[in-house]
């Protein structure tokens, strides 16, 4: 495979679980709504399948692609040929694709944990500056995101859309797995990249406010919006508009499809 196909595999795992990588931990996960049960006497009404609103046209590979439970392997594999053995660190060795679908899944939500986040905790402590009403993020937090922003700056979105589309069918198998039969991972994807995009970009410090071990938003509509948009507030403002630019050029592949991707 050539070298810019293997990046692309590094920059969907990069890129899928970069934002959770940033996550600030929290015990729960929240669950998916609540099914509603119909009573055995009343017949159960038909309910049609959601309308998928970004298909995708997968060719079948000339190389059939790996089981899911064997797929860790191509995707290590490809980030130690890319980045070097020093970047396998940062990385769980198993279930990488089920953790990025289920991180994925989860940023648009209120809640996530960082159980499932396919790369390791970032080095160095969450950092903070002042005490009691002054309390806030510190400006010196955004640095221990850097260094990965700018490696998602530099990410070929061309080639990580020739590679998501040539996975697909097991992004689609771990959703169904997780409990999404009938729904569509693509779809799913979508809204959570537009849901990140829609996280605000404060300019003044971002006060904060410990009514117990974990750290939470002084601003209550701060704190009320997602996952994946606190995450993007907590990297810092710089750190976040790198990453909605490359956000950006990919959602342009995944509305458009792999028929109309150039490469």
């Amino acid at each position: 495979m050539k070298r810019s196909t293997w990046s692309a595999v590094v920059a969907l795992a990069l890129l899928g679980s970069s934002l959770a990588y940033f996550y600030w931990p929290s015990p729960e996960v929240e669950p998916p709504p609540p099914v509603t049960v119909v009573p055995p006497e009343s017949p159960a009404p038909l309910v049609a399948e959601p309308a998928v609103r970004h298909p995708l046209t997968i060719a079948p590979e000339a190389t059939p692609l790996p089981s899911l439970n064997e797929s860790d392997g191509p995707f290590l594999k490809a980030v130690a040929e890319l980045l070097g053995k020093r970047w396998m660190a940062i990385f769980h060795n198993y279930d990488v694709i089920h953790r990025l679908v289920v991180t994925i899944d989860n940023l648009p939500r209120k809640q996530m944990s960082s159980s499932n986040v396919p790369l390791r905790s970032v080095p160095r402590a969450f950092a903070t500056e002042g005490k009691g009403e002054s309390l806030a993020i510190a400006p010196s937090n955004a640095s221990r995101y850097a260094g990965y922003a700018k490696l998602a700056e530099a990410l070929d979105a061309t080639r990580l859309a020739d590679l998501y589309f040539r996975f697909y069918p097991l992004f689609q198998k771990a959703y169904d797995e997780l409990g999404y039969p009938n729904a569509y991972f693509n779809d799913r994807l979508v809204e959570a990249i537009d849901d990140l995009l829609a996280a605000p970009e404060p300019v003044a410090p971002i006060k904060l406010i410990q009514p117990d071990v974990l750290y939470k938003f002084a601003d209550p509509e701060l704190e009320a919006r997602s996952a994946g948009q606190k995450i993007m507030l907590r990297m810092g403002r710089d750190n976040a508009v790198k990453i909605k630019a490359k956000l950006r050029e990919i959602r342009q592949f995944l509305v458009r499809g792999p028929e109309k991707s150039p490469g």
